[in-house]
């Protein structure tokens, strides 16, 4: 029998020999109470997306208001637009909420228009939803029982498709219960939106859109194209809404209402049955501007409302598309309890806000993903923590989504120029160009005045960009990536920081000031606020190992045939050996107690009673806010809001970060990597969601107990709102992604360097065994590790052979072999 050659094929019954990715329960998300204040949260968390665009999800009939917020956003589309704060202009770039395509509205006889929020808790008499995250649908089913005593059982399904990217399509099935008459729907697309999602961040609302076409398509779709204000991109959605009674179409006479704020819709009035379903099925195309292949955007939606499938037929295809997507990226936890549907629900989000991207969309991983309005829809370095989770599973992912920084390093340049530097500068928030769209102000809710945002000053995005530019080269071997776009982003982050650094001839080493590292609570000094600090650990030693990686870089593209990459970058007589030479001497900066201090300067810092802010404000992640609305600053203590110096255990095993710090002329004891930990444990204020990922990890092997607690918490980051409000406008990607990557790539031990796949595994007790696949080298594994045995199985096919390290010992592993090692 022939070996399949497909990645789909070669993994097809390796995860889930039955076809069933686990077990039911660890799938689906619901929720059994209607509760308006949890509304914000549950939108966010139950978002339909596929990386083009996603939607909120929000109830039909909803309009933004206290309650709800029926957001959709495309990935890349952002506009600006001018306001003032204190009195200064501060331009802000956002990801613009499209027009909203939810709209399916119905009154009984006349009678108001039913929604959720009209009724009284007496006459709500079911309700469930639920988020199928296997399949990606969302259904919300309710019974109401109007003024008049009438009972009526409605269920709405809906999906944003997997399968075809610029397609999404919702049925909603009116059952009357014991009573029959007329009933009128309305069904539409609202362009008359704004960006309102942020009310407790940012005092504002920001309308972007403005109609362009407006206008009914045939006789049963309404199609609408709007504009954004300052970038100029055109996004278009055609909705097409067909009706059945029970199984039988019905073509009810229908007016066609167009509100030219920009509003369209169909309304119609037919008869209902008692006890048979009234359906209203709407299939809906998007296309924008920024597509390629297409005349217009409205042209382009035309054509596929008139093309479309049925809704059964384009849900098989979704669902089918699913399918294939846990084949790759399903982990399966055992015991499969609350942990396992986390595991999930996380890697579904993540993947709903990646999965469709490709060089041609040119989208970056938003940090709050297509599921609200936080960070304005930026583009951070937490994707940092994203890239290991695809770049291990689906590889060809991960360039698609660097080329998005790739298409900015002239951005990234320009800017280092104007700063007088030389190599790539790249900012802490991007948007759509690559330039720098962060905000020079901060909202305080808690005194409701402005105050000043210098996060600007953290210049180790560009470093995580050179990181995960590496590691996909380590991890796939892909030496035409490193020749035509790694390189580049290598290079130049190592060129702009070693123009940083400045040499000091008396301690005969180089420093690099005037930088915040992710810690964020430290943006300088008490004498010079706002101008950042000198020597962050962070920064240095990333620098020290980024500047190697562009030694090695250098050295591959010498290699190289026509050296065509070589000279593209024109690399000077020289360059390398300036490199290593910073790499070796840059200033790592020590406690008195022998542990990384996060800067210069650090130790001196006030020591602060992190019990008292707990004991009168609860939860403290946001200590800056705190201390700026009692007139103090972070800058006065010893408090990190996410350590610094811990990042590195994380980025790196504790052997490889004492053999980096040993090449730059530093040692690093054991006891002193130890209490390195303890010390910036107690002292950190937990205030991001990164901070439970990076603590498990760190905690994996010390306390195994510990961790899984930062683990519980990491995977439960949003379904349980830790921070107290901030999932509604959006969910944390980056957090979500770490959590995944901590119980496959951390509890496997897992690294990829030297040419080999290395594993150290060591479950928690918690954990009787854990099952993932990855793509290393072009082979296909499934990985199965219990608290007593590692299996590593590879499907056929006719990648090389790879060379594993299992606790130390070197093997080889061919396609279609399995290797098993007792732990």
């Amino acid at each position: 029998m022939a070996a399949p050659h497909t990645l789909d094929e070669r993994l097809c019954g390796m995860l889930h020999p039955d076809g069933h990715p686990g077990d039911a329960d660890t799938w689906v998300v619901a929720f059994d109470e209607y509760l308006p204040t949890q509304e914000g949260k549950r939108e966010a968390l139950c978002t339909l997306a596929n990386g083009y665009w996603g939607t909120r999800g929000a109830v039909e009939e909803c309009i933004a208001d206290d309650v709800h917020y029926p957001g959709t956003y495309f990935a890349g589309v952002y506009d600006v637009v001018d306001w003032t704060v204190d009195g200064a202009s501060m331009p802000d770039e956002e990801m613009v909420n499209a027009p909203n395509w939810l709209p399916v509205r119905f009154r009984l006889d006349g009678g108001d228009w039913f929604g959720l929020d009209a009724l009284d808790e007496a006459d709500l008499l079911e309700f469930r939803q639920e988020l199928d995250v296997r399949h990606g649908i969302l259904t919300r089913r309710y019974t109401l029982r109007d003024d008049l005593g009438r009972v009526t059982t409605v269920r709405s399904d809906r999906f944003v498709s997997q399968a075809t990217p610029r397609l999404a399509a919702m049925r909603v099935s009116i059952l009357p219960v014991g009573w029959s008459g007329p009933i009128t729907v309305r069904s539409g697309i609202d362009g008359r939106v704004a960006n309102t999602n942020m009310p407790d961040h940012s005092p504002r609302t920001h309308r972007h859109l403005h109609p362009t076409v407006l206008r009914e398509q045939g006789s049963d779709t309404v199609l609408l194209e709007a504009e954004t204000a300052r970038s100029k991109i055109r996004i278009a959605v055609a909705a097409r809404t067909t009706v059945r009674l029970g199984t039988s179409e019905v073509r009810p006479e229908r007016r066609f209402d167009v509100d030219e704020g920009g509003a369209v819709a169909h309304e119609f009035t037919t008869d209902a049955v008692v006890g048979t379903p009234l359906v209203i099925e709407k299939v809906v195309h998007v296309s924008t501007s920024r597509d390629r292949a297409v005349l217009t955007p409205a042209e382009a939606v035309a054509e596929g409302a008139a093309h479309e499938a049925s809704f059964d037929e384009l849900l098989l295809a979704h669902t089918q598309a699913w399918e294939r997507l846990w084949l790759e990226f399903a982990v399966e936890l055992r015991p499969a309890g609350e942990e396992a549907l986390a595991l999930h629900v996380n890697a579904f989000h993540v993947l709903q806000t990646l999965n469709a991207v490709d060089a041609d969309l040119d989208a970056g991983i938003p940090a709050r993903g297509l599921h609200g309005e936080a960070y304005d829809g930026h583009v951070f370095w937490d994707e940092l923590f994203v890239y290991p989770f695809i770049t291990l599973r689906r590889p060809p992912l991960t360039p698609a989504l660097l080329a998005y920084r790739h298409r900015r390093l002239g951005a990234a340049r320009a800017a280092a120029r104007r700063d007088g530097h030389a190599g790539a500068m790249f900012p802490w928030q991007s948007g759509i160009a690559g330039d720098d769209v962060t905000p020079r102000r901060l909202f305080n809710p808690l005194n409701e005045q402005w105050m000043p945002d210098n996060s600007r000053l953290q210049r180790h995005v560009g470093l995580a960009v050179a990181f995960s530019a590496w590691q996909y080269y380590e991890s796939t071997g892909d030496l035409q990536f490193l020749l035509h776009e790694g390189a580049d982003l290598i290079v130049d982050v190592a060129r702009f920081f070693t123009s940083l650094a400045v040499y000091n001839p008396v301690r005969d080493r180089y420093s690099i000031d005037h930088v915040m590292g992710p810690d964020e609570f430290h943006d300088g000094y008490l004498d010079r606020p706002g101008e950042g600090v000198r020597d962050n650990v962070y920064t240095n030693v990333m620098t020290a190992w980024v500047l190697r990686r562009a030694i090695a870089t250098v050295e591959v593209l010498q290699r190289h045939p026509g050296r065509l990459a070589w000279q593209r970058l024109g690399i000077a007589p020289g360059e390398p050996d300036e490199w290593e030479r910073i790499a070796r001497r840059l200033t790592v900066v020590f406690n008195d107690d022998g542990t990384l201090s996060q800067f210069d300067g650090y130790q001196d810092l006030e020591p602060i009673d992190l019990d008292a802010y707990r004991r009168r404000y609860g939860w403290i992640g946001r200590l800056d806010l705190i201390l700026n609305a009692e007139h103090d600053t972070t800058n006065r203590y010893k408090v990190s809001k996410q350590p610094d110096a811990l990042m590195l255990l994380y980025l790196f095993s504790a052997e490889e970060l004492r053999e980096l710090l040993g090449d730059m002329g530093y040692d690093l004891p054991a006891d002193a990597i130890v209490r390195t930990v303890e010390r910036y444990s107690a002292t950190s204020t937990y205030g991001s969601t990164l901070s439970n990922v990076v603590h498990s990890w760190l905690e994996a092997r010390r306390d195994r107990a510990r961790s899984w607690t930062f683990l519980e918490r990491a995977l439960r980051s949003d379904l349980d709102d830790i921070q107290l409000g901030t999932t509604r406008v959006g969910v944390h990607i980056a957090a979500m992604a770490g959590s995944v990557d901590l119980v496959t790539r951390c509890y496997a031990g897992l690294e990829m360097r030297g040419d080999r796949l290395w594993f150290h595994p060591l479950l928690p007790v918690e954990i009787s065994s854990i099952k993932f696949h990855l793509v290393y080298r072009d082979q296909a594994l499934s990985v199965t590790m219990s608290q007593d045995e590692l299996r590593i199985t590879s499907a056929e096919g006719d990648a090389a052979p790879i060379r594993l390290v299992v606790e130390g010992v070197e093997t080889e592993l061919a396609t279609g072999e399995e290797r098993r090692f007792a732990l």
